[in-house]
């Protein structure tokens, strides 16, 4: 054999190091969901005063309804952004595609940070958040799908779950950055002046973790399977169309993952403005619940995937997804003004969190081939957010207002959590799938 053909078969097995693969994995997703929970918390404390500042003098229940809505504009963003990425992630590789999706994020969301409330332009202020709002969303589409992918197609075969893992963990990341920053400001600022010019300083920050991610993205090497797919001329020229042989497997991944978002929002989103409006708790009383809680979140992604790689992931899925069902009935008990009360609610809901969001890093892409799998794990995670959480805090909130009161979002709960059941009954295990193909 000759030397260059030895040092091609080097080049393709080639990977990054364990700390290389956390790094870049984790970096991208830790920055979505910072900007997320940032997007959140303001949406639910600041933005119904800032952007309808109107509608807040004489209902502020609906301007902070209407702050939901524009929350959601990200979501609905999502689909063309998983497309878009999910293409050039199929043709181009995995590590160009992510960069472009992290600057996209990255800017949109400082840019947020900059902008002038309803007092300096009217009604434009919302038509500019919005826009942000949805610029946003496309860069968000592009880098879970891409993430996982770094993790996944980096891992050995029995650990593939475990490596799913390493993006997921972003998320009670970006959490905890969130709510912390958040809570620093909110013990050192007045409402007045948070309102003022406060709830600017964490989209204003997003910069500085923008360009650690850039750097380690940067550095990372593209994926041992797809640089094997595409030495063998195994890579899609036309990802999206070779996707449609997928789509019952694009649905099913779409309602299996749709609960996980569902209960991401309303315990992440909606329950901080319900605890701090209805149920009267300070803002810095329930951030720290949450931030203490969702340590919870981030040590269950670890035992999920850990037992997702010893028994397969479709039973670990499904026995969460039936202890999500059944703690959506305790939702109206556990929701009362009792400090203990809401940490029971927060505590085990990030346990359930946890399990249901750390082997989808895994189950996903592995419902598709290596061609078509940045498009379809994609799609499935975006389509998701969308059926899950875009109006999970809008429909919680308008359950609340009605004849249902906080029972109605234990049953919506219980929905979300039936129809994931029903679609993991039909996903078949994936645990030994060859993932080279």
């Amino acid at each position: 054999m000759s030397a260059s053909a030895t040092a091609a078969m080097t080049k393709t097995v080639k990977k990054d190091s364990v700390p290389d693969i956390i790094a870049a994995s984790m970096v991208g997703t830790a920055i979505e969901f910072y900007d997320n929970y940032c997007y959140s918390i303001a949406a639910a404390s600041y933005f119904g005063m800032v952007f309808f500042t109107e509608v807040a003098k004489s209902n502020q229940a609906l301007a902070t309804l209407m702050a939901f809505v524009t929350f959601a504009v990200s979501f609905l963003a999502r689909p063309f952004g998983s497309m878009l990425f999910g293409h050039f992630g199929d043709k181009m590789g995995r590590k160009k595609t992510l960069v472009i999706a992290l600057m996209t994020m990255g800017i949109a969301t400082f840019l947020v940070g900059c902008l002038p409330g309803y007092d300096q332009i009217g009604a434009w202020s919302v038509v500019i958040l919005c826009i942000c709002r949805a610029c946003q969303g496309v860069g968000l589409a592009g880098e879970w799908s891409g993430a996982a992918l770094v993790a996944t197609e980096n891992a050995p075969a029995d650990k593939r779950a475990l490596y799913g893992s390493f993006p997921n963990l972003g998320a009670p990341i970006g959490f905890f950055c969130a709510y912390g920053l958040n809570l620093l400001l909110e013990s050192n600022l007045s409402q007045e002046q948070m309102v003022a010019f406060g709830w600017r300083i964490p989209f204003l920050c997003s910069a500085v973790l923008v360009i650690i991610g850039l750097y380690v993205r940067a550095r990372m090497s593209e994926t041992p399977v797809f640089r094997k797919a595409s030495e063998e001329k195994r890579t899609s020229k036309h990802p999206l169309r070779d996707l449609l042989p997928y789509t019952k497997e694009v649905i099913l991944g779409t309602v299996a993952m749709g609960i996980t978002y569902t209960l991401f929002y309303v315990l992440g989103t909606w329950s901080l403005a319900y605890g701090v409006k209805g149920l009267k708790f300070t803002q810095g009383e329930y951030l720290l619940m949450q931030m203490t809680s969702v340590v919870f979140f981030a040590i269950f992604i670890i035992v999920s995937c850990v037992y997702a790689d010893k028994v397969g992931r479709k039973k670990v899925l499904m026995l969460v997804t039936a202890g999500t069902l059944i703690f959506s009935f305790f939702t109206p008990l556990l929701l009362v003004h009792s400090a203990a009360h809401i940490m029971i609610f927060l505590c085990v809901g990030f346990v359930l969190m946890g399990g249901l969001f750390g082997p989808c890093g895994a189950y996903l892409p592995e419902l598709f081939p290596v061609h078509v799998r940045y498009s379809g794990a994609g799609l499935s995670y975006n389509l998701a957010a969308i059926f899950g959480g875009a109006f999970a805090p809008t429909i919680a909130q308008a359950l609340v207002s009605s004849k249902f009161g906080v029972a109605g979002v234990g049953w919506y709960m219980a929905i979300m959590a039936a129809l994931a059941l029903l679609a993991l009954f039909l996903i078949k295990e994936s645990k030994d799938k060859d993932y080279e193909l």
